[in-house]
C-alpha cells in the first residue's frame, strides 16, 4: 500500500495558475491567496466571490473558492465532510475549463485550472486512499503542465508546476527502485533543473511564491535532508503566516533536525498555546506533536522531569485521538520515558516501557532499540 501511495503521489502534480493581465484581478486575487495561507477563510470567500462577481468568465474565483476548501480539509485529513463539495467545486471548475477550450484549445488560463483542479482532486484522491483514481487524475494533469509551458515557456509562474515533476521524476525513481519500471511512461526529470525552476517561482513568481516555498521547505527537508535549506524557506513561511500551524509545525520539526532544542521547544510551546487559545487549526493533533517534540527538546536539554511531563502528555492525548490505534508518538513516547528512567535508575519503571513498546507494532527502530535498551540500560 505505502508503494503505491508513492507512485499516486509521484503523478499527482500541482499544476500553476495564469491570469489574464489586469492589475485590479492581480491584486484581488493576492490578496485572496494570502487570506487562505493566514487561514482567514471567512475573508478569503468574500474576496473569491468578488472576483467571481466582477469576472464571471474567468475560473479563478470558483478554483480559489475550492482551494478554501482545500486549507480547512489539509487542517484535518480525518474530517471527510468536506471531501463531497471540494470534489463538486473542482469538477465544476474542470467543466468550465473544458467549456472554455471546447472554444479556444489554446487558452492558457484554463489549461492551467483545468489541471490545477485534476492536482488537487488527486491528492484528496491520495489521502483517502483512492490510488485509482488518484492515477487517472495524474495522468490527465501531466500532459497539461507540458502544454502549458510550451505555451508559455518564459513565465516565471509557469515553472513552477514543471520544477514539481522535474525534480520528483528524478528523485523519487532513485529513492524507490520499485518506481523505475513505471518511469518508463513518463519523460525523464532533471533535479538540477526542477530545483531551479521551484527557486525562481519562490523568489519571481506573481502567484506561485508561497507554494513553491512550501515545496522547496518539504523537499529539503524529506528528501535532500538539507536542514539548513529547508530552514531558510521556513522561516520565510512562517514569519509571512505566523498563525499557519503547518508552517509552524515544519519550522519546528526542522529545529529538531539541526539540534536547536531551545528554540525548538519554544517554538512547540508556542504551539500548544495557540491550541489553548483556540486558534484556526492548532487541533488536537498538531498539540499532540507539540507536547512529544517539547518532550524531545527537554530530553535532549537534559530536563528529564520536564521531559517526562510532555511524553505523558502525548500519550494521554494520543490515546483520546487514537482511541485502541496506536501512534507512532506513543511507541516513542514510551521509549523516551524507558530512556527517562533509566536516566533516573528506574531499572524495572525502565524495563516496564520497553516491554510496553515492544508489545506494540515496530515503529522505525522502535523494536530494536528497545530490545537493545532491555540487554544493557541506556545511560
Amino acid at each position: 500500500m505505502k508503494k503505491i501511495k508513492i507512485v499516486c503521489l509521484f503523478v499527482i502534480l500541482y499544476t500553476n495558475i495564469l491570469f489574464p493581465q489586469n492589475n485590479k484581478f492581480d491584486e484581488l486575487v493576492q490578496t485572496g491567496i494570502k487570506q487562505i495561507y493566514n487561514l482567514q477563510f471567512t475573508e478569503a470567500g468574500k474576496t473569491f466571490a468578488q472576483v467571481r462577481n466582477e469576472y464571471p468568465d474567468d475560473p479563478a474565483g470558483k478554483f480559489f473558492e475550492a482551494m478554501i476548501l482545500w486549507w480547512r480539509i489539509m487542517l484535518d485529513f480525518d474530517e471527510e465532510r468536506l471531501d463531497n463539495l471540494f470534489i463538486k467545486k473542482l469538477n465544476e471548475v474542470i467543466d468550465d475549463c473544458d467549456g472554455i477550450l471546447d472554444k479556444d484549445p489554446n487558452n492558457v488560463n484554463a489549461i492551467f485550472f483545468k489541471g490545477g483542479s485534476l492536482g488537487f482532486r488527486g491528492r484528496l484522491a491520495t489521502v483517502r486512499e483512492n490510488w485509482i483514481d488518484a492515477a487517472y487524475d495524474g495522468k490527465d494533469a501531466l500532459p497539461l503542465v507540458y502544454n502549458a509551458y510550451e505555451l508559455d515557456p518564459k513565465n516565471v509562474d509557469v515553472q513552477f508546476g514543471l520544477g514539481i515533476y522535474n525534480y520528483y521524476a528524478a528523485v523519487i525513481p532513485e529513492k524507490y527502485e520499485f518506481v523505475k519500471p513505471l518511469m518508463l511512461m513518463f519523460p525523464s526529470g532533471d533535479k538540477s533543473k526542477g530545483l531551479k525552476q521551484l527557486k525562481n517561482a519562490a523568489s519571481s513568481g506573481k502567484f506561485t511564491k508561497t507554494e513553491a516555498k512550501y515545496f522547496l521547505m518539504t523537499l529539503y527537508y524529506g528528501f535532500e535532508e538539507d536542514f539548513e535549506s529547508a530552514l531558510k524557506y521556513s522561516k520565510q513561511l512562517k514569519n509571512e503566516f505566523p498563525n499557519n500551524p503547518t508552517f509552524e509545525k515544519y519550522y519546528g520539526r526542522i529545529l529538531i533536525k539541526q539540534q536547536k532544542f531551545s528554540d525548538a521547544k519554544t517554538t512547540f510551546s508556542n504551539i500548544t498555546s495557540k491550541c489553548e487559545e483556540n486558534f484556526i487549526g492548532y487541533n488536537n493533533r498538531i498539540k499532540r506533536e507539540a507536547f512529544f517534540y517539547i518532550g524531545v527538546s527537554n530530553f535532549n536539554l537534559s530536563k528529564y522531569d520536564d521531559a517526562k511531563s510532555g511524553f505523558r502528555d502525548c500519550l494521554q492525548l494520543s490515546r483520546e485521538i487514537e482511541g485502541s490505534n496506536v501512534s507512532g508518538y506513543q511507541i516513542n513516547s514510551l521509549l523516551y520515558l524507558g530512556m527517562i528512567y533509566d536516566k533516573s535508575g528506574l531499572r524495572d519503571a525502565a524495563i516496564q516501557k520497553y516491554n510496553e513498546v515492544l508489545g506494540y507494532k515496530n515503529y522505525g527502530r522502535s523494536h530494536s532499540l528497545a530490545e537493545s535498551y532491555l540487554k544493557n540500560s541506556y545511560k
